[in-house]
């Protein structure tokens, strides 16, 4: 059943539309379009190359400012930032095999590439290019790149491209172009006013000075949780046990025992509106550690080892009123069922599980793939995806409860 979108839906907001070089760029043309009838502001920024598809004067007639395609002859003195920090989102269409390298690398040689790395709002990415290019391993390599930043791609798809040529690559069509970007902008302030706290990585537990019990937990998923909360305009805290790229924004707070987590965790949540625990907290710990390093010669060491607090259990009984607390479950087997029964025994809103044996799905994978279950009774298989779309899953789900 094909929805309805509103009229003037996109009222008020300013998007960024920005048109590579690709004979795709004619599809561009009706997405303009369709962005200014929804109410959109729409500034439309090109590479030089895409101007031989789709002159100046076709923008200019459907765009709701002069076109924006060189550094040298703007109206603005410094476009690129004006574009960025005005934008509330910034759509690609069609982004070509170099946009995509040259905005995963960082390298700022156009008008459209310094406005992608000057803005803050979120971004859309519609590659479209041949087969092969599509295929290519460094192409695959840029798009996971952009993903994990919590860039939306808009898969391209299967048909008719330059030339006699067929196959996956095709732009998108701009039905689901517009879709994407009303959901994207729908959500952007979805968690205006909300304060998320998420936890993230493998907790050590020290045996001598050298040595831990951990696990292989990397602590992709929590971050991409983080980073998600944030581009929904929440308040976001973070606690890790392992450093990584991080937007500005986020109040990240490094631990390393489980005992320094739940002490950190405990400061903030009494005050947050949601509580995500993705860490993997190890569930137990020597009784005690040697302050240095157990020497080979002394032979095999023995450990007495006692439980770790359970942070979650804790969280679950002392919950305030209209919290929503979230637990995962890495699990080995039986999935659904070891998932339900923590869902109800630690007093969670939502617990999502996956399979650590699944080489797409288990620690330090760039991918998962999750089932999520609500105390309300839901229940949701996600496909195979980047972590960061899952993370938007799983708010999509938590944003429901409320």
């Amino acid at each position: 059943m094909t929805q309805t979108i509103p009229s003037k839906s996109l009222e008020n907001k300013f998007i960024v539309l920005g048109v590579s070089g690709g004979i795709a760029a004619y599809k561009a043309v009706e997405v303009c379009r369709r962005l200014g009838d929804l109410g959109a502001h729409v500034a439309v920024a090109t590479t030089q190359a895409a101007l031989r598809f789709v002159g100046a004067a076709t923008w200019r007639a459907l765009s709701a400012e002069h076109i924006h395609h060189s550094f040298w002859d703007d109206p603005h003195p410094i476009p690129h930032t004006r574009l960025g920090q005005k934008a509330d989102l910034v759509l690609v269409c069609p982004a070509t095999a170099r946009v995509i390298a040259a905005y995963a690398a960082g390298l700022s040689d156009d008008i459209l590439i310094a406005t992608l790395l000057a803005t803050q709002a979120p971004v859309i990415v519609c590659p479209a290019m041949h087969t092969e290019m599509w295929e290519h391993p460094a192409l695959q390599a840029n798009i996971a790149t952009l993903q994990a930043r919590g860039v939306k791609i808009v898969p391209p798809g299967v048909g008719q491209l330059a030339g006699q040529d067929s196959g996956v690559g095709r732009l998108a069509e701009p039905d689901e172009i517009v879709r994407a970007a009303l959901e994207v902008v729908a959500s952007s302030n979805s968690l205006k006013g909300k304060k998320v706290l998420v936890t993230a990585g493998g907790t050590r537990e020290p045996i001598d000075a050298v040595r831990f019990i951990g696990n292989r937990s990397s602590g992709k998923q929590g971050y991409a949780l983080a980073e998600e909360a944030l581009a929904r305009g929440a308040e976001v805290a973070l606690v890790a046990t392992n450093p990584r790229e991080l937007s500005q924004g986020i109040n990240l707070c490094l631990v390393e025992t489980a005992q320094e987590l739940e002490a950190e965790v405990s400061k903030r949540a009494g005050a947050s509106d949601i509580v995500i625990m993705a860490a993997a907290v190890a569930d137990y710990k020597p009784v005690s550690a040697l302050p240095t390093k157990h020497k080979k010669e002394n032979g095999a060491p023995t450990m007495a080892l006692e439980p770790t607090p359970d942070i979650l259990l804790a969280l679950g009984a002392s919950k305030k009123d209209g919290q929503l607390l979230v637990g995962f479950a890495a699990e080995s087997g039986d999935l659904a069922q070891n998932a339900q029964r923590k869902l109800v025994s630690k007093n969670l809103d939502m617990i999502v599980a996956n399979d650590i044996l699944q080489p797409t799905a288990g620690f330090d994978s760039d991918t998962n793939e999750v089932l999520i279950f609500t105390k309300a009774g839901e229940q949701q298989k996600t496909p195979i995806a980047s972590k960061r779309e899952i993370a938007s899953v799983i708010f999509n789900s938590l944003e429901k409860l409320f």
